[in-house]
């Protein structure tokens, strides 16, 4: 298939060489030379603009960071829909809010053609590694379609309901997740503040049903107070703001994210939201020591 990629960061960037190294042809856009430079040393087509791009793909992935910057590199003249050939996709794999999701659907349905949402789950470790949980939410026929693009960059590939669905599995998979991870501090700080060895309860704990993979990583991080980002906090707090947003229009209480979702906010507020969301540790270290 001939892929199109915008989007090549952190993230992007493996995915993209996954994709090339599964046998698709790569165009590529960035809104930064360099960002596109080494596809480019790799054979990988580079355009001027999101049409361009667009204008020769079978289908189009985008990763960026919420749903303005999916409908700026989408709609407008120079935008991905303008070029898109009629029944060609266009796959998102950014976490944004579900009614976003299903406003664009309708949008590239009215020209002829198909958008999927798409978001993931797994980090840079797994675009890198190529085993990422890919949550889709679009037609069904457009996703089998798409599916070949996908297994390059996932293991796990579930089709959740129509347009939308994809992003409400992806804010349950973030609620969960911050969750642990706001479980793991709560834990480790208090086994601090009892005098007990935090590394010591860690591994024992991981041993038993408090085992997670928030408790072996990112209570790691905290153990090790390593607190550089394999995702930036701001990111969890952007997607706990898409959560509580659906929950609100939607009338669901849910009174333990809410709590985290202000834990949330206290680590923003803190100047923490370039640091990894193990920072939580942090906002509850400070409650302690406020006079």
């Amino acid at each position: 298939m001939i892929v199109g990629f915008v989007g090549l960061g952190a993230m992007g960037r493996p995915m993209a060489e996954n994709v090339a190294a599964a046998g698709h042809a790569l165009r590529v856009w960035g809104r930064r030379p360099a960002s596109t430079a080494a596809l480019a040393d790799a054979g990988a087509t580079v355009c001027a603009t999101p049409r361009e791009m667009a204008s020769a793909c079978d289908v189009v992935v985008s990763v960026v960071t919420n749903g303005e910057d999916v409908k700026a590199v989408a709609l407008g003249d120079d935008g991905i829909l303008a070029g898109l050939p009629a029944g060609a996709i266009h796959v998102d794999l950014s976490t944004i809010a579900p009614g976003i999701a299903r406003e664009l659907s309708a949008v590239y349905a009215q020209q002829g053609a198909e958008f999927l949402d798409a978001p993931v789950s797994g980090g840079s470790t797994g675009a890198r590694a190529g085993t990422l949980a890919i949550m889709v939410g679009g037609d069904e026929d457009a996703f089998e379609r798409a599916r070949p693009v996908l297994e390059a960059m996932g293991k796990t590939i579930r089709r959740i309901g129509p347009s939308g669905a994809g992003q409400v599995a992806k804010a349950c998979n973030q609620m969960i997740f911050v969750t642990a991870v706001q479980a793991c501090a709560e834990a480790l700080h208090l086994a601090e503040a009892s005098g007990v060895d935090v590394a010591r309860v860690r591994q024992a704990l991981l041993g038993g049903s408090a085992w997670s993979r928030a408790l072996d990583v990112w209570g790691d991080k905290m153990v090790t107070r390593d607190f550089s980002p394999g995702v930036e906090s701001r990111l969890h707090h952007k997607d706990f703001r898409i959560l509580m947003n659906e929950a609100m229009s939607t009338g669901v209480p849910l009174p333990i994210a809410a709590q985290v979702w202000q834990q949330l906010n206290a680590m923003m507020g803190s100047g923490f939201g370039r640091d990894d969301t193990s920072s939580l540790l942090r906002v509850l270290e400070q409650s302690r020591n406020t006079p």
